[in-house]
């Protein structure tokens, strides 16, 4: 038999080969590594938080209804103003000539309006006695017309005259908030321009911006919760009140007003708050953002289960400040893996190490 062996090359290959094999040994399963996971946890209602400035629902430009040099500016930034009160001044000077010119100009077109009614009854009289013509009496009828015109035209200029003085004092019709100061004393201004920005307290809202991802949320939003950042113990129940139809060309997000019910004294003109969206409840779950990983094929996550590392395809529903909303894919209390997901292998045995959640996930 060894002779045969000897004279059959092949025959000592393959016996060769054999004995390779048998005395090669399997290799050893690769180490388990640790992971740090973190279980899914319901997003609860989805709700979002936004951050906006207190302001107040009806803010107004004041400005004089005439031009001129402004002379005395009255309050300051924060002022809180009455009804009536002055509150800027334009130099009268020129404003009182025009009113002294337009009386002088009513008190001579009255004594022409009476010179000419005075002419129109003594030709009358002529008229009637046949000591002067038709055309003649009609001359003075039409004169007598003609200055009561300009009496009435009079009369008009110097109401106009006398209502343009008096807007040279600046004043608000309702009590208001001085916000800002526009215009300082000394400086001309045009009828119309700006001077200062009021703000009726008695209705305050917050001010925040809407991305368009989120519009959906805020119109089906079951309720809204305003928490001041000065003062977080303080929260007020709030609504939607307008949303801008188009977004803002540079931020392109929506503006929103959020209206806040009953606002105590505490809440103050340009404070900041949070706006809280209690949306619909929906199923969804959230893990951390690094635990959501993307090779061109979709969104996925690792799932440890039995001490094993499985890929998951999931569904992003929308990404928060801090985590990944998942519609479809995983369930609650899954353990994720949230660090070093980009080196596992499917089926590879890991370590899970539990790492809690912030609390605001909780």
């Amino acid at each position: 038999m060894p002779a045969l062996i000897r004279h059959h090359p092949l025959l000592l290959l393959g016996c060769s080969a054999l004995l390779a094999a048998c005395s090669a040994e399997a290799p050893p399963p690769p180490a388990a590594r640790s992971v740090l996971v973190q279980p899914a946890v319901s997003s609860g209602t989805g709700s979002g938080i936004y951050t906006g400035e207190i302001r107040a629902r009806h803010e107004i430009d004041l400005a004089f209804r005439v031009g001129g040099k402004l002379a005395a500016r009255l309050v300051d930034a924060g002022a809180e103003i009455k009804p009536g009160q002055p509150l800027a001044r334009l130099d009268p000077a020129d404003l009182q000539l025009a009113a002294t010119a337009a009386r002088a100009q009513l008190s001579a077109a009255e004594s022409e309006a009476t010179t000419a009614s005075a002419e129109r009854e003594r030709y009358a009289g002529l008229l009637g006695k046949k000591f002067v013509s038709q055309a003649a009496f009609d001359a003075k009828d039409n004169a007598r017309n003609s200055a009561q015109a300009r009496l009435e035209q009079a009369r008009a200029q110097n109401q106009i005259s006398s209502n343009q003085n008096s807007y040279g004092t600046l004043s608000s019709e309702f009590p208001a908030v001085v916000t800002a100061v526009l215009a300082e004393a000394g400086q001309v201004v045009s009828a119309g321009q700006a001077v200062l920005r009021i703000a009726r307290p008695e209705e305050k809202e917050v001010a925040i911006a809407i991305p368009e991802s989120r519009l959906a949320e805020i119109r089906a939003a079951k309720s809204i919760a305003v928490n001041l950042w000065a003062d977080p113990k303080i929260t007020l129940r709030g609504e939607l009140r307008e949303l801008s139809p188009a977004a803002d060309p540079l931020t392109r997000t929506y503006a929103a007003r959020i209206r806040i019910a009953n606002p105590p004294p505490e809440v103050r003109l340009g404070m900041t708050a949070r706006v809280a969206l209690d949306a619909a409840s929906t199923e969804s779950l959230q893990v951390p953002l690094g635990a959501v990983l993307d090779q061109g094929q979709g969104p996925l996550v690792w799932v440890v289960a039995d001490g094993k590392a499985a890929p998951r395809p999931v569904k992003i529903v929308r990404f928060q400040e801090d985590a990944a909303v998942i519609g479809e894919g995983l369930k609650a209390g899954e353990l994720v893996v949230i660090a070093g997901a980009g080196k596992l292998v499917a089926g590879q045995a890991v370590t899970p190490k539990t790492a809690n959640p912030p609390e605001r996930q909780r």
